[in-house]
């Protein structure tokens, strides 16, 4: 209690600091934090990355064993698993319907990327609007000054001016690099469904009944993707 009894304080003395500039760099970081945290939840909710029963799928469909693709898929915790379950059950011409379901179920994913991207861009501008405003105002005082110059006036007014452009650059930096891991990761989901797609709508191997060789094809000709 002690400490959310002081917060005013310690928001007051920090504006005082670097301004309400500084301020809102603190708020932006705070709301960087719970989107990626945010992002992390729903990545491993919707599974995302979790492709092992997927391949199965379609090795096994490359096979001709298409039960045996369709225990794969019910088996995945990939939340692109049910798109691929209707592709197993359709025919080629529902294909554009697929990926349109697949392309809302990806837009899903990608929630978040733009404010992420917006903040990391703007966040190096607040700070450096902040220090062009402290440098204003260190130059103020050492006009006010007059024949008095005192270069420590300056002197602290700019490194007060320059805490702000620190802040900005401390917010964008770890934004940016949240922000390309989650964006690879979504690349690497999208990479997925369009061949996994593909795979089922137009497998290797014609449709024969018959158990997948637990070697052909997921280790020869999937083992590198991504």
């Amino acid at each position: 209690m002690t400490g959310l009894g002081d917060l005013p304080d310690r928001l007051s003395a920090l504006a005082d600091l670097g301004g309400p500039v500084l301020l809102i760099l603190l708020a932006l970081s705070i709301v960087v934090l719970a989107c990626v945290l945010w992002k992390l939840w729903q990545f491993r909710a919707l599974g995302v990355g979790r492709h092992t029963q997927i391949l199965r799928a379609m090795a096994a469909l490359d096979a001709g064993d298409r039960r045996g693709a369709a225990t794969a898929l019910a088996q995945s915790p990939n939340h692109l698993a049910p798109v691929l379950t209707a592709a197993l059950q359709g025919d080629a011409d529902a294909k554009p319907r697929l990926i349109a379901m697949a392309e809302a179920r990806l837009a899903e994913v990608a929630r978040g990327f733009r404010l992420l991207d917006s903040i990391a861009q703007v966040a190096p501008l607040l700070g450096l609007f902040g220090t062009v405003l402290g440098m204003i105002d260190a130059f103020r005082a050492l006009q006010a000054a007059g024949d008095v110059v005192d270069p420590s006036i300056l002197a602290g007014g700019i490194w007060v001016a320059l805490l702000t452009t620190a802040a900005g650059l401390a917010v964008a930096m770890p934004t940016t690099l949240a922000l390309g891991y989650f964006e690879s990761r979504a690349a690497q989901e999208r990479a997925r469904i369009d061949l996994a797609l593909e795979t089922l709508c137009h497998p290797m191997r014609a449709a024969q009944p018959g158990p997948v060789s637990p070697t052909y094809p997921l280790q020869t000709v999937y083992a590198h993707v991504p």
